[in-house]
């Protein structure tokens, strides 16, 4: 398998109950269903399979002209999309040493070159589990507990996830927390995941972990439980996700800007 292009599977979780925004993979941008976008985007990506792990036969009438996607009917008591995606896994018989890109259901907008560097990523790393950073420049990101924040080592591999500001510049913040101290590594986590998919079976069956449910991180728990997740900076920036009316409203506005 070549470094510079992987095979790789999209998977993208879509999930139609949303208390924030209702139907929320069927609401339309550009007159275009949001889960219709997010799979175009996987196929430009020149992903080998896409994949949507649906819990609703509507999500799955939406995605009927897309010829090139797959769908996966899941059940609808998951607690997460990686749990949606490890049922995924098991059903369509994914090989353990297969790279499955968990790509959000609402992330319409995501870079082809970010979903390839996060193959990527896992392709040249023996972790079993890869994400994405973005380097933080701004004061007011770094202290909101909104945005993950993330540490890593020399090698590129996650030391710690957690919302609060990190790492903690001792003697600039003693002073000013209104502007960041220059040659400090501040990152910005960005939620797009590569896994082998014998390890996304593996660690949705582990236990959750104290940080985990503390933070409400997720990822914390790959860690905790002693696995590795290797990070890499994005090629190209991840516009903000779909949670909310204001937030659909704006990607109505980045859709025509960048037409």
């Amino acid at each position: 398998m070549s470094l510079a292009s992987p095979s790789f599977i999209v998977a993208i979780p879509a999930r139609y109950g949303s208390t924030r925004l209702p139907a929320k993979p069927l609401r339309e941008i550009g007159g275009v269903p949001m889960v219709v976008r997010v799979a175009q985007r996987a196929l430009q990506a020149g992903a080998s399979r896409v994949v949507v792990a649906v819990d609703d036969e509507r999500i799955a009438e939406a995605l009927a002209g897309q010829h090139e996607v797959q769908i996966c009917m899941t059940r609808r008591d998951h607690a997460s999309g990686s749990d949606r995606l490890a049922e995924c896994a098991e059903q369509l018989g994914w090989a353990d040493d297969s790279i499955v890109v968990n790509l959000q259901g609402d992330e319409p907008f995501a870079p082809a070159a970010g979903i390839r560097a996060v193959a990527q990523a896992l392709a040249g790393d023996d972790a079993p589990m890869a994400t994405l950073a973005t380097p933080i420049i701004d004061a007011e990101e770094l202290f909101d507990p909104n945005v993950v924040k993330l540490v890593r080592t020399g090698n590129g591999r996650a030391l710690y996830f957690s919302r609060a500001p990190m790492p903690w510049a001792r003697d600039a913040f003693a002073t000013d927390r209104h502007a960041l101290p220059s040659g400090t590594p501040f990152l910005r986590h960005i939620g797009i995941y590569a896994y082998r998919a014998g390890f996304l079976r593996r660690y949705t069956q582990l236990p959750r972990t104290p940080l985990e449910q503390t933070e409400s991180l997720e990822q914390l728990r790959v860690l905790e439980h002693g696995y590795a997740i290797a990070v890499r900076l994005t090629p190209e920036p991840f516009p903000p996700g779909i949670d909310t009316e204001a937030d659909l409203e704006r990607a109505e506005l980045w859709l025509h800007s960048h037409s």
